[in-house]
């Protein structure tokens, strides 16, 4: 059985996703530089991160998990460039032992103004 997990993350009327689902033991979630008022963060990628980061901890609270149960993050970024400061808020957000992790960039994302989009996958405890 799977159930949506409900943050206060707002999610734009045409998408056709939800931002984070729990199933069988495991958290699957998608992050982006929204807030939760359903604002576009579109400045610098280290604030993009920030705000994509944060709502990260969100879900996983919300879901019952923290960082420390990650097992899988992948970052999608337009850039390259961009990796340097995304990965100073990683670090303060994300500590050893860290999860794996995948960084990739793309020619763009489908939020418009945004560098950086963010999978990530976690253990949940049973219910």
């Amino acid at each position: 059985m799977r159930r949506v997990i409900e943050t206060q993350r707002k999610k734009p009327a045409a998408a056709p996703h939800e931002w984070a689902i729990a199933a069988n033991g495991t958290l699957y979630s998608v992050h982006v530089p929204i807030r939760a008022d359903g604002s576009i963060e579109d400045g610098a990628a280290g604030v993009q991160a920030e705000v994509t980061f944060a709502d990260l901890q969100a879900t996983l609270e919300a879901a019952g998990a923290g960082f420390g149960d990650l097992v899988l993050v992948q970052i999608y970024l337009t850039s390259l460039d961009h990796k340097v400061a995304v990965d100073e808020v990683y670090r303060r957000y994300i500590t050893e032992p860290y999860p794996v992790r995948a960084c990739i960039a793309v020619s763009e994302l489908p939020t418009p103004g945004t560098v950086i989009e963010v999978v990530a996958t976690a253990a949940l405890e049973p219910r």
